[in-house]
């Protein structure tokens, strides 16, 4: 028996901090776990039962994580919607998923009504966390319902749907678990803020800097919660409000994506240098690759407490620490706690050590399915182990260094290059404030490398996209074999990345205006 788990810490601290709103607003422990007996009651009240769903298209509030405790108490499976969907992208997970309750915050009301008129979803099932025409207002419904526990608790779980970049996204579904909600969560929360080293202290803060409607944001928060520690909620990143908010609040953890990083260091010196964040003990980042100089300059401002990881919404995978990392640069880490880390050829053979294959992963009995696509859960798998189409090589100590996409490998030449290894060193320029890396169809070529570069305003490279393709060309000379050398540079304002910080990669060759594949640069229109 622990005495973790979100619900028996309220019982025994009420009063303790549970959440701080973007608002500044704090809400206690007390306060939260009651709204979640109370949405979860009236959820039970709708007919909800142990496996349905219950869709959310939330903003980072404290009622958003109420939600989220409520599904996780009813043996629902909650269902988190990327906030930057289009309509018709929203009307189709809601389809998909076949929900029995779509929640949604105030600011994303109209967009979803729009969606739930498109796929006919019923009006009696829609709510909003407060008022918004054509739902009803959940929160204000709480205030008729008790919000004592309920009865016959069932542990629920996260419906995480895939981004959908190279077609529609698919909800990974794992079986529910069994047993009491708090040792179930609990028990979570110790292997997986476990692995990254992180403690359940009385003083423990974490801060949330991306939007909840990310699986990995939402679960990490969620289980900060199970693990005592009082969550800060950002409305959107901002680097300096991140190092004000670690000052203030005295923030111990938090997850970042590695966009989030570079614009951090791209801070003044004199604005990082003016707050103190010797608080924190574990910045977890992932969700992406990050370029050895990034990585380096961070573990160098806050310290050896710098914590990476690869994985999927289909499977746990890696984890690395800042010192492991130090002695192996570019490295993903090893397999996480109870799961393992296999690289295999097209023949489902593991390729020689060093030797780049296909990667492929295996959470223990942890398995899952596609909700309602059985021929594509068959397609990514080999016995018990799952791909989702990274490429990668394992070295002699079973360290995983990621090389792409199998789907984003550029054949220029005869030869492959891998995106992430050009976009580390782009990233690397300091008028480089975001890059993508892609290839495009070329009649002698094959594909032609072509760079997506996101500039400030004031940038140089923003008044001359020919000097852009002049400095970076000469900036990879030493850094890069000729072939990966971007033939084309593209400058835009901003690059095209979602509410979890993923690059939507698919949508890069609309940016590029035809080209013919010499060397030069074009300003976006």
């Amino acid at each position: 028996m622990t005495d973790l788990g979100f619900w028996r810490l309220a019982a025994a601290d009420p009063d303790a901090l549970a959440v701080v709103d973007v608002d500044g607003a704090e809400v206690s422990r007390g306060e939260l776990v009651g709204r979640a007996h109370a949405f979860s009651r009236l959820l039970r009240g709708r007919g909800l039962e142990r496996g349905d769903r219950v869709v959310g298209v939330v903003a980072n509030e404290s009622s958003a994580l109420a939600l989220v405790l409520a599904c996780q108490q009813v043996g629902a499976y909650y269902v988190p919607v990327n906030t930057s969907l289009t309509t018709d992208e929203v009307g189709y997970i809601v389809a998909d998923s076949q929900p029995v309750a779509v929640v949604t915050s105030q600011r994303y009301a109209p967009t979803v009504a729009s969606a739930l008129d498109q796929v006919a979803f019923p009006a009696d099932d829609r709510f909003a966390l407060g008022l918004a025409e054509g739902f009803h207002d959940l929160v204000a419904l709480t205030h008729d319902v008790s919000a004592e526990p309920v009865d016959d608790r069932s542990p629920g779980s996260y419906l995480g749907y895939t981004s959908g970049t190279t077609g529609r996204p698919k909800g990974v579904l794992r079986p529910l678990p069994e047993g009491d909600p708090d040792d179930v969560f609990a028990a979570g929360a110790a292997w997986q803020l476990g692995m990254f080293g992180i403690e359940p202290l009385d003083d423990g803060v974490h801060l949330v800097t991306s939007p909840l409607s990310h699986t990995a944001v939402s679960g990490l928060a969620v289980t900060s919660l199970h693990y005592g520690h009082a969550v800060v909620l950002m409305p959107r990143f901002d680097a300096e409000d991140v190092l004000r908010l670690v000052q203030d609040r005295r923030v111990t953890t938090t997850h970042m994506v590695p966009t989030q990083l570079h614009r951090l260091l791209r801070l003044p010196d004199e604005t990082r240098s003016a707050y103190d964040v010797s608080s924190m003990r574990n910045l977890v980042h992932g969700a992406g690759p990050c370029s050895e100089s990034i990585k380096r300059a961070v573990i160098d401002w806050f310290g050896p407490v710098v914590h990476e990881y690869y994985g999927a919404t289909e499977a746990a995978g890696t984890c690395i620490t800042s010192a492991e990392w130090l002695e192996r640069p570019g490295s993903v880490g090893r397999a996480q706690p109870g799961a393992e880390v296999r690289v295999l050829d097209h023949a489902g053979a593991d390729v020689p050590t060093g030797e780049p294959g296909t990667v492929y992963l295996k959470m223990g009995r942890h398995a899952f399915e596609y909700r309602g696509d059985a021929g594509k859960t068959d397609a990514g798998r080999r016995g018990d182990y799952v791909t989702v189409g990274d490429l990668g090589r394992l070295d002699a100590d079973g360290y995983l260094f990621l090389l792409g996409r199998t789907a984003e490998v550029i054949v220029t030449g005869g030869v492959n290059v891998y995106p992430a290894e050009v976009e580390a060193a782009l990233l690397d320029h300091p008028e480089v404030q975001d890059v993508g890396v892609i290839g495009l169809p070329d009649p002698e070529w094959g594909e032609s490398v072509t760079a997506v570069v996101q500039v400030a305003p004031d940038s140089p490279f923003a008044a001359s996209p020919e000097r852009a393709a002049s400095e970076l060309e000469e900036f990879l000379r030493d850094r890069l074999a000729r072939f990966k050398v971007p033939r084309t540079y593209q400058v835009v304002a901003e690059l095209p990345r979602g509410a979890n910080g993923k690059l939507r990669k698919h949508l890069l060759p609309d940016l590029v205006p035809d080209a013919e594949p010499d060397r030069k640069a074009v300003p976006s229109s």
